[in-house]
């Protein structure tokens, strides 16, 4: 069994903000790939659903990102799942826009949301890294991933999700590399934009 987190802020005023790209790939997952309707569960709503043979629980913490950690481990205690077969699909703002990256384990490089996760669960969970882009400037980072996507980033932000979404199978068997290389593939990441620390 494999749980897929997707990180966000619960409400519609945050609905297409930076920060809640994960909860728009869940969203598309479970659309896509026939999950079960949304319920409430775990300080969060659940979907679940078959992914390559793989049942998978996917999980929208409703506790504000900073508190993600506590629905997460809420999931993670009840369905006795290893760290190891926990995935967490969150906004990067250390890659450019619409370049996505598989990381296993790590820190949380000042992510609310990975934070609480790591103090709730430990480290060794996977992560999709949506890069958002950064603003340039410390300051003003809260105001930028709390802010809506532009209309211009739906160019590269739509094509993303839904390879994400498509390619989702791969997650659930584990095998990072294809998925990274098929996410790549089928939308890659607009020109020039290639230049932000990893």
């Amino acid at each position: 069994m494999k749980l897929i987190v997707g990180l966000g802020n619960p409400g519609e005023k945050y609905r297409h903000h930076r920060h809640n790209v994960g909860f728009m790939v869940l969203d598309e997952i479970a659309r896509r790939h026939g999950f079960s309707p949304w319920r409430r569960r775990f300080s969060g709503e659940v979907a679940e659903g078959i992914l390559d043979g793989e049942k998978v629980i996917l999980l929208k913490p409703l506790t504000y990102m900073n508190e993600s950690g506590r629905a997460v481990g809420e999931a993670v205690r009840f369905y006795k799942i290893a760290p190891q077969d926990v995935i967490v699909i969150h906004d990067e703002l250390d890659l450019p826009p619409g370049k996505m990256r598989v990381k296993s384990g790590g820190g949380h490089a000042g992510h609310n949301g990975l934070r609480s996760i790591i103090a709730h669960i430990g480290k060794d969970f996977h992560r999709v890294r949506m890069g958002i882009g950064h603003p340039g400037d410390k300051a003003q980072v809260s105001a930028y991933v709390l802010h809506d996507f532009a209309k211009a980033e739906k160019a590269w932000l739509e094509p993303l999700i839904e390879a994400v979404a498509e390619h989702a199978p791969l997650l659930a068997r584990g095998d990072f590399a294809t998925f990274a290389n098929r996410v790549h593939r089928d939308a890659p990441p607009p020109a020039g934009r290639d230049d932000a620390k990893d």
